[in-house]
């Protein structure tokens, strides 16, 4: 099962159906999220949703730390599909392309 969906599930099981529908199309994903940290936008948006939701706060704070623990990580698989893509591609060739920095003499 893709990384995405074991977050959208267990999102769902403490009943964040609309942090669950962000997750089901890649929003905190590592390769899939248009933000450059999905991850701790993730971390944020539980702590949030704990103070709203108090009746929920344990199970939320306990999804936090899965979070922070790396357990919804995009997998190795997941990570070599990305670098096949043509982003993933994209993403590569401006790393390699870059000039390294001219070292002065001492």
């Amino acid at each position: 099962m893709h990384t995405k969906d074991k977050l959208a599930q267990a999102l769902k099981a403490i009943q964040l159906d609309d942090m669950a529908d962000k997750a089901a199309i890649g929003y905190y994903h590592d390769f899939l999220s248009p933000l450059d940290f999905p991850e701790i936008q993730l971390v944020n948006d539980l702590a949030e949703a704990a103070k709203r939701l108090p009746l929920h706060y344990r199970g939320i704070m306990a999804l936090r730390q899965r979070v922070i623990d790396g357990e919804f990580d995009a997998s190795t698989e997941e990570s070599e599909e990305w670098a096949r893509s043509p982003e993933g591609q994209a993403a590569m060739a401006s790393l390699v392309g870059r000039k390294k920095p001219k070292r002065t003499k001492k």
